[in-house]
């Protein structure tokens, strides 16, 4: 019976070493919540779900707490596990276009095409790109690192994706991440800010509805 008892305790024992419980870190678990927080967001805010939702799923899979020692081929930068094929395509960078191709496709211009002059506002945000390079030398990483990190500034997923994989692939994780949070989480970092610049009869003002723009122009 103590036979029986000590190889049921020991099998026990090892089957909570291979949990993920037993497994996780203080980093897996406030990843998890921030890949929780995301799908929230998306879902319950509406906040570009087309965005969030792939990226929370992404971080809530990148960061599931396993056994590393045992070699099972379960996680996601384990070559040869299924998570690690998927894989490849963020870091060959197949899934960002695709991603931005479909959400272009239903982007309206209207806006743009009868106003023109908000072309300004979209060029006065590329400042951020030397913001952030700036940043980053005082942070002390080298020039090509500080330029695959400015380039999140540039507000486009793809082109962060790309410079990182050339400049900075050792970084091209996290700048995947930061790039694509940093434009889905707009309608949350931009208020305060607009509540900050502007008084509360500046808010009020309603604008004048945009021309409308026919058909033709669009495919022009």
């Amino acid at each position: 019976m103590g036979d029986f008892l000590t190889f049921l305790g020991n099998n026990l024992i090892d089957f909570w070493s291979y949990t993920g419980l037993a497994n996780a870190t203080a980093g897996h678990l406030i990843m998890l919540v921030i890949g929780l927080l995301f799908i929230y967001l998306a879902i319950a805010k509406e906040y570009e779900p087309m965005l969030l939702i792939p990226i929370g799923f992404g971080i809530l899979i990148g960061n599931i707490p396993f056994n590393l020692e045992a070699g099972l081929q379960v996680g996601i930068y384990e070559e040869g596990s299924v998570l690690n094929i998927l894989y490849q395509g963020v870091t060959s960078g197949w899934y960002p276009p695709l991603i931005f191709l479909g959400i272009g496709a239903m982007t309206d211009f209207s806006a743009l095409i009868s106003n023109p002059k908000l072309l300004l506002i979209g060029a006065a945000a590329q400042f951020g790109i030397f913001g952030a390079y700036i940043i980053a030398l005082w942070m002390d990483f080298d020039p090509s690192q500080a330029g695959a990190i400015g380039i999140i500034g540039g507000a486009d997923g793809p082109t962060a994706i790309f410079l990182s994989s050339k400049l900075a692939p050792n970084l091209l994780g996290a700048i995947a991440v930061a790039a694509y949070s940093y434009m889905a989480l707009v309608p949350v970092i931009q208020p305060p800010i607009m509540r900050a610049l502007t008084t509360k009869k500046e808010r009020v003002i309603r604008m004048r509805p945009p021309r409308k723009v026919s058909h033709t122009e669009k495919v022009i």
